[in-house]
């Protein structure tokens, strides 16, 4: 018995011989990184032990990815390294997949995150727009260039595009095509970032109509098979064109109107929510008397509304004459979220469950924090994955969801979230928060006129547990 056991343990053992440095595994090991890696097609040859083979690469890279291999954790010697080394040797020997499962962040909890990176592109660093991918990359916007940052936040490329400025960017197909606008330009345009070459243009055109002439885009969206886009023309006719991405041609008009007043401006966000298939619209605008504007949904395959809000809207509303500055779509949750512009109160309503009072507004029940109602000049506000992150004036926080005795966890209460400070003083003092917006395990923040682009994320120590 002891011999068969020896004879395996033998027979599963090898050496490699990586930049001179001898190591000895196990051919099971090697193999872990997947049967089509490098390791896992030289622990298919037959090597005898007092014959290694030899790898002409980094020792002691390699011997971090090893111990990756074999316990799935990168161990801590692997700081002494920078990402980028990591996942260059990881992509040589194949294993890129186990690198990128230990190397991303732990879940995004808004009461422990922290600013973990700046990312400054090259050129023309302040970040004009951005859009955020499911797996923590980022494409930006920065002049009329495009730089893309990969899961691990490393420059993947930049391509310069045509326009002067880009102030809407969207990653619309997997294949790594993206969609821009510029909000002084006419049409929407479409860039393949493999090859940095524009392959399409759409331009909002009605020949029974000559006042809709170079509309400009001010907000764009994507479902699995169409672009939708907002464009508004300079008599302020504005319309939602739908595109179809395999043809890049337009396929319908949604919700064409005058733009003459707050309730029928051109949407200044667009937003599909897949489980549902609607497609949800907020204007906001301020002048003299305030804030005003509307929240419209439509089923995009009719161009039907399905339900819509107006404010200030009619005296009948709770909160009349506190109209919202900014609204935000929980896509994965179902529901939407808005930030009263003048008490600074936030409210939630659910998607499913829309009257013509939907809202519920949250109260806080964290005794600690200071009342910001008023004084607040902007304010913005960003629903994910069971958050809500606020930006008032520099300042960031987040609503978490708190877990409620006899409470049915998809129900919204008025004491279902927590409200916590995210950010330190030298945080809030970088400058105005423009825009929020999570991808991944990750939530990206840029502000007014402030080069780069904030990365959020929380501790590898947090103890924070979010309510699911």
């Amino acid at each position: 018995m002891e011999d068969g056991l020896s004879n395996i343990t033998l027979t599963d053992r090898i050496k490699l011989n990586v930049g001179g440095k001898l190591f000895e595994t196990t051919i099971s090991t090697l193999r872990s990184g997947g049967p089509d890696s490098l390791l896992a097609a030289l622990s298919n040859r037959q090597v005898q032990s007092s014959n290694p083979v030899f790898i002409d690469r980094d020792p002691e890279i390699f011997s971090v990815l090893l111990s990756l291999l074999r316990t799935n954790r990168l161990p801590s010697t692997s700081r002494r390294f920078t990402d980028q080394e990591l996942s260059d040797e990881a992509s040589y020997y194949g294993i890129e997949s186990q690198l990128k499962s230990a190397m991303l962040p732990n879940p995004l909890s808004g009461i422990d995150a922290s600013v973990v990176a700046t990312i400054r592109p090259a050129s023309d660093g302040v970040v004009s727009a951005f859009t955020t991918i499911d797996d923590g990359s980022v494409w930006i916007a920065h002049g009329g260039q495009i730089s893309v940052y990969d899961w691990n936040l490393t420059h993947a490329g930049t391509v310069r595009t045509h326009l002067d400025s880009i102030t809407s960017i969207r990653q619309v197909t997997p294949s790594a095509m993206a969609a821009i606008a510029c909000d002084v330009a006419s049409g929407i345009h479409f860039y393949n970032f493999a090859n940095g070459r524009r392959v399409g243009s759409v331009e909002w055109t009605d020949p029974t109509d000559p006042r809709i002439y170079k509309a400009r885009v001010t907000a764009i969206a994507d479902s699995p098979d169409s672009v939708f886009a907002a464009f508004d023309s300079h008599h302020k006719e504005n319309s939602v064109l739908a595109i179809d991405k395999s043809t890049l041609q337009v396929t319908s008009e949604i919700g064409r109107q005058s733009g003459n007043s707050s309730k029928s401006i051109v949407p200044g966000n667009l937003t599909y929510v897949n489980d549902l298939g609607i497609l949800a619209a907020n204007a906001v605008t301020s002048g003299a008397f305030g804030f005003s504007g509307y929240i419209r949904l439509w089923d995009p395959r009719s161009a039907r509304v399905i339900w819509e809000t107006n404010e200030p809207g009619s005296g009948r509303s709770s909160r009349f004459g506190d109209s919202f500055a900014d609204v935000s779509i929980d896509v994965s949750e179902g529901t939407m979220c808005k930030i009263c512009s003048k008490s600074g109160d936030l409210a939630m309503a659910d998607l499913r469950k829309l009257s013509d009072d939907p809202w519920v507004y949250l109260r806080d029940t964290n005794p600690s924090l200071r009342n910001t109602s008023g004084g607040i000049n902007n304010s913005i506000v960003h629903c994910y994955r069971k958050q809500v992150f606020v930006g008032r004036d520099g300042g960031l926080e987040v609503w978490s969801r708190v877990a409620q005795n006899g409470e049915n966890n998809m129900e919204i209460a008025e004491e279902s979230f927590r409200r916590n400070y995210m950010d330190k003083l030298e945080d809030s003092e970088r400058g105005i928060i423009k825009k929020i917006e999570g991808g991944g395990e990750r939530l990206f923040v840029s502000r007014e006129e402030a080069e780069g682009l904030e990365v959020w994320q929380s501790s590898v120590f947090s103890g924070a547990v979010l309510v699911s």
